[in-house]
């Protein structure tokens, strides 16, 4: 794996990349620059101070607390929503079997504390959005382990909305990791200074989907009875009312039954209870080696940032473990018009017969947007607002409407998302 430049790529005695140990003066750029050597106690004077958050106990989370705490960071905060399951005892090494039911984020702190002695884990169970800015500042660095893109957009976010440049401390460095089978990536965001996570998001594919006259009709892989079974089959035996819970083994074994009988018919093999499972929670399984490869990653670069002792990464580190062990460095640039930690408004080409509600579908089909329930408003005037109930049916009428009956060319919408605790800015130009 190789690392690109450092903190001030303008610096020439900071370009470590490709220079040969003959043409680098070890001692002259590290004292000259960012980089320096450490004696044993400034080091563990530095890990001590740190104050670190990690958000995410799963499994990533699991791996980056323990290497947090046996690295020698003593200051450790975990978030984390989810309670413990069986399903998860096979690679989230924090927990045991009488763990089940219980927070994630407490059970795991008492552990980590339990063998390490000296470190201090608080815990918090419940969501990021709960936090507010002051409980942010606390840290110097926030580090995810988190499999959920909504929840890494809400906390980038927050981290750049953060930023004062009249305070120096107000810039939290945002490491993330993420896995997908036997592939994974780190990343390290400087909030304001390079690419954010919100930059990036048009690199993330939508979940799969099935046409419904497929699954309905000419289904061929083991994929499309289950989506059968769940999107077609299961309101029309329990009513569309009656939500099927993912979490509930009743609910997956009654899905699986249907999918399987509806595969006999018509000759597909390959479905499974795991499989079932997995489409109607759009899960990839979790590999355990890859979440220790990316896990380790994330912290090398937390102890390179809070140390200062190495060039941390310049940006961004794709893992592949399918055949082999491959990676791959880059710079991901950002992105001027970017919504998030852009300084330009974005503009848009719009089709003024479309209407309001094709528009609202556009953005969340967008791949630089991605929005789940979004509201527009333009200066003086409610588009339509998802919240709360009396101005959603105040402004309803509005979805049926063509926007050069709402808009002139020029007006700028302010878009929110529930997604995200800032807001995105959009010029309006007619094709």
């Amino acid at each position: 794996m190789t690392h690109s430049t450092v903190q001030d790529p303008d610096t020439p005695s900071m370009q470590l990349d490709n220079a040969s140990p003959a043409e680098m003066d070890l001692d002259g750029d590290l004292e000259n620059g960012l980089i320096r050597p450490l004696d044993s106690e400034e080091l563990v004077l530095a890990l001590e101070e740190a104050r670190i958050l990690v958000i995410g106990a799963g499994g990533l989370g699991c791996e980056i607390l323990k290497n947090l705490a046996l690295t020698g960071f003593k200051n450790l905060d975990v978030i984390d929503m989810d309670t413990i399951d069986v399903s998860n005892l096979n690679r989230q090494f924090l927990f045991r079997r009488k763990d089940i039911g219980k927070p994630k984020a407490i059970v795991a702190a008492e552990f980590v504390m339990q063998r390490v002695p000296g470190v201090q884990v608080t815990p918090y169970f419940g969501k990021i959005q709960d936090k507010d800015d002051d409980y942010y500042r606390q840290f110097q660095t926030v580090i995810c382990g988190l499999d959920s893109i909504e929840a890494r957009r809400w906390i980038n976010a927050k981290l750049v909305d953060m930023v004062d440049d009249e305070d120096p401390t107000s810039l939290k460095p945002l490491i993330d990791g993420g896995t997908e089978g036997f592939k994974g990536q780190a990343r390290v965001i400087l909030p304001t200074i390079n690419s954010c996570y919100e930059c990036s998001l048009d690199m993330f594919n939508k979940p799969t989907t099935f046409p419904i006259c497929t699954i309905a009709n000419t289904p061929r892989l083991p994929e499309h009875c289950i989506e059968w079974a769940s999107v077609l089959e299961w309101p029309r035996v329990w009513g569309k009312e009656v939500k099927y819970d993912t979490d509930n083994p009743e609910h997956i074994t009654w899905l699986y039954q249907q999918a399987q009988t509806r595969a006999e018919k018509f000759n597909i093999t390959g479905v499974t209870y795991s499989l079932t499972q997995g489409v109607v929670k759009n899960i990839i399984p979790a590999i355990a080696s890859t979440n220790a490869v990316i896990a380790a990653a994330c912290c090398n670069e937390v102890f390179k940032i809070a140390t200062s002792t190495a060039p941390y990464l310049n940006n961004y580190m794709m893992y592949t473990g399918n055949d082999g062990i491959y990676t791959y460095t880059f710079e991901h640039q950002k992105k001027p018009e970017c919504p998030v930690c852009g300084n330009l408004t974005s503009s848009v080409t719009l089709d003024p017969n479309m209407r309001l509600d094709e528009m609202i579908d556009w953005l969340k089909d967008k791949p630089d947007a991605q929005m789940k329930k979004p509201s527009l408003r333009i200066e003086g005037l409610s588009l339509y607002m998802q919240a709360p109930p009396a101005l959603e049916i105040a402004t309803r009428p509005n979805l049926s409407k063509t926007l050069s009956e709402l808009l002139e060319e020029g007006d700028i919408i302010t878009v929110t998302d529930a997604s995200l605790p800032v807001s995105l800015q959009m010029k309006v130009n007619w094709k």
